[in-house]
């Protein structure tokens, strides 16, 4: 498999110089060229650079890299040592170089890995009661909200592929739990299943069935003015649920504000600058990243808790 990569691409080198210098007997412009060949010119250009600086065939191949959000997560003894000094009044600086002259310390966080420690936990400059305030205005139980969307993959997310990929997601307002699933389109009826599996795991899962359900004004999700509801797919799943449908507000993304966030995290957490082979691969590596990020991942607007936390101390109020 690695010598058959190895010669595809070696010849890949041979036609791109060819059409550079306009000899090729087929192609005039590289961009016919990675389109008969199922390439993407981004990928192909980077890797290309990098043989002609290093002379290495080995680096005409893809370099595996790994989602981010697996290489950024602080230890629990590392965030409690943080907390600790800043709570005696160390800023950021002095906490770094506190711990990282520590004989017992293999790292040194950066002054500015402190200050996203720090501020998790609601010991930067804004007060903890100014934040419960601002999350006591928005919702106050878990379910009350959901938070629906969906979300373009690039085709190049996947190695060698141009597939078109989505993904579906909900958010709870209240506790900020998520599910996301992968779709090959956004069609209305891929859509409302796609919703379907994401409503039910968050039910079996997490113990949340909403009251209320907001989407942009998308037709994938419906139509507000329309007055036969019950023949859209989507419409027809809430109302058979009994979930009142929401729309945000036209050419206005703030007010689902809170899936356009939680699309920012996903992507520098496990899209960006990940290479993925399959789409089996991408499938199991985002199953792994929403237990990460429901029941590992401190989340700023909840005073730095997990989300299952804040499940967990409502279901035993």
């Amino acid at each position: 498999m690695y010598r058959e990569r190895i010669g595809r691409y070696t010849e890949f080198v041979k036609e791109y110089e060819q059409i550079k210098g306009k000899e090729h007997p087929d192609f005039h412009y590289v961009k016919d060229w990675v389109a008969a060949r199922k390439i993407s010119k981004k990928n192909f250009i980077k890797y290309y650079n990098r043989f002609r600086q290093s002379g290495q065939v080995a680096d005409l191949l893809p370099q595996k890299r790994g989602p981010g959000f697996k290489s950024r997560r602080p230890c629990e003894d590392l965030e409690q040592k943080v907390i600790e000094l800043r709570k005696r009044g160390n800023n950021k600086y002095e906490i770094s170089s506190i711990i990282g002259g520590q004989k017992d310390s293999n790292f040194k966080p950066s002054p500015s890995g402190v200050y996203n420690i720090c501020k998790r936990y609601q010991l930067n400059k804004l007060r903890p009661a100014q934040q419960q305030e601002r999350r006591r205005i928005i919702k106050e139980r878990m379910g009350q909200l959901g938070h629906i969307d969906t979300h373009y993959l690039s085709k190049h997310t996947i190695s060698n592929s141009l597939q078109k990929l989505y993904i579906i997601a909900i958010v709870d307002d209240y506790s900020r739990v998520a599910w996301a699933e992968i779709i090959d389109n956004i069609d209305s009826l891929t859509v409302m299943f796609g919703a379907m599996r994401c409503l039910n795991i968050l039910k079996a899962h997490y113990h949340i069935q909403f009251e209320e359900i907001i989407s942009d004004n998308g037709s994938e999700f419906g139509n507000k003015t329309s007055k036969n509801k019950m023949s859209h797919p989507f419409e027809r799943l809430l109302r058979e649920m009994d979930v009142k449908h929401r729309y945000t507000q036209p050419y206005h993304p703030q007010t689902n504000g809170k899936i356009e966030r939680f699309w920012r995290t996903l992507e520098e957490d496990l899209i960006i600058d990940t290479d993925f082979d399959s789409i089996e691969e991408l499938k199991e590596e985002l199953l792994q990243y929403m237990y990460y990020y429901n029941h590992e991942r401190p989340h700023q607007a909840l005073n730095g808790k997990k989300p299952v936390e804040v499940l967990e101390h409502t279901e035993s109020s």
